[in-house]
């Protein structure tokens, strides 16, 4: 069973990932910049690597950490299967790692054990742990709910063959409100695509419990790449 003893919900999450092929990859680097973030005013964290979580559960006993497990990227990943936290296995491996929120793809996507099954064991094993769903549609949501979720994101929308045509530049507002307003007795966070203090203070503002941020922050190549585009002036 998890050791650590449950942490409060935080509402200013810093999402640190990096690829395996990227400088930033290893555990030692990747601990740094979650130092760096915890410095600046990040709550808690979002991770998808077991030694990371470790390591930073050592060190910050108290600190949320929301944990994942994504087989392959998220940009590359096919639109028609489940790819963040896909079976009870990982789920289980990121409790015992110290994870205070396990977060699950919660879409209706098929994959080995249901949802509602893969919750229900982990909070048998994990009682103290909570259960983020990442959702992309309202749809998706209700299933995550009725499987057992504890909070929803708007991680996934954009990024399913439902919610394709949806933009990848920049939240989704009028999902983040529908979620919002059709959840409300559910914590739901914004995630994916903020970019910028006025996007945190709009996803506030439409009733976010909190704000997950990663790129904007801990992905130097992307921010490098977004002022780059500027010198492309024809």
């Amino acid at each position: 069973m998890n050791q650590f003893a449950p942490a409060p919900l935080p509402r200013f999450v810093v999402s640190v990932q990096a690829e395996d092929h990227e400088p930033l990859a290893p555990t030692m680097v990747m601990l740094a910049l979650c130092e760096s973030v915890l410095a600046g005013g990040a709550e808690g964290l979002r991770l998808a690597n077991v030694d990371l979580i470790r390591h930073v559960k050592q060190k910050y006993p108290t600190l949320p950490i929301i944990g994942l497990h994504k087989p392959y990227p998220l940009p590359n990943a096919p639109k028609e299967v489940v790819y963040i936290t896909r079976c009870l296995e990982d789920a289980l491996a990121l409790a015992e790692a110290g994870t205070d929120i396990v977060a699950l793809d919660a879409t209706p996507r098929p994959r080995e054990a249901s949802l509602a099954e893969i919750i229900r064991t982990l909070k048998q094993v994990h009682p103290q742990v909570k259960v983020m769903g990442d959702v992309d549609s309202i749809t998706s949501a209700h299933f995550a709910v009725e499987a057992g979720v504890d909070i929803l994101s708007s991680t996934l929308n954009g990024y399913t063959l439902e919610t394709q045509d949806a933009s990848t530049t920049s939240p989704n507002f009028t999902f983040l409100e529908a979620l919002v307003k059709t959840f409300a007795h559910l914590p739901v966070y914004l995630e994916g695509r903020v970019w910028t203090v006025a996007d945190v203070h709009r996803g506030l503002d439409l009733g976010a419990y909190g704000v997950v941020i990663g790129s904007a922050i801990t992905r130097p190549h992307q921010i490098t790449a977004r002022f780059k585009a500027g010198f492309n002036v024809i």
